[in-house]
């Protein structure tokens, strides 16, 4: 292989005749009728179904403003980093659905929904998202309780008499 391979058909004839498909194909957006990016977002025990569309930056979670639903500013700063990343603050509506677990949880969810979701709007914005890590479904979930055990490892107290 002391040449350089210039096109795909040398390729193919370099691979033996098989077929070869193209090595970094680019990504395509993926859009419903309605012009929304859908996705789902999972964290510890929440799972957040995200539909995102270009709008005006209003973020719906189970029917309620983001602020009244997650009203700890901590956990509207984290649904808010997907956008901030990407740089799109206020270019797209966001309508999403959370269930189980705690209200820490639902908001990593919805983080995560909303990366993905805005990966698949557009597909220029995945190196910003991955780089900081949200595209990764972040799998830390609570242990479970063992028996003779009073919690997952902590045992019960010794004592000697």
């Amino acid at each position: 292989m002391a040449e350089e391979i210039k096109s795909l058909d040398e390729l193919n004839a370099v691979a033996g005749g098989e077929a070869v498909a193209e090595i970094a194909a680019p990504r395509e957006p993926v859009r419903d009728e309605l012009g929304r990016s859908y996705a789902t977002g999972k964290r510890k025990d929440a799972v957040a179904r995200v539909w995102i569309k270009p709008g005006s930056g209003k973020v719906t979670v189970n029917g309620k403003d983001m602020s009244v639903y997650f009203a700890r500013p901590v956990l509207q700063l984290i649904v808010k980093q997907p956008a901030q990343v990407a740089g799109v603050e206020g270019e797209f509506d966001v309508v999403a659905t959370v269930k189980g677990g705690g209200l820490s949880g639902q908001a990593g969810a919805v983080k995560h929904g909303i990366s993905k979701a805005l990966q698949l709007y557009n597909p220029e914005l995945r190196g910003a998202l991955k780089a900081a890590g949200f595209l990764t479904r972040d799998s830390r979930v609570v242990e479970r309780k063992k028996f003779g055990k009073r919690k997952a490892r902590r045992s019960f107290q010794f004592s000697k008499r």
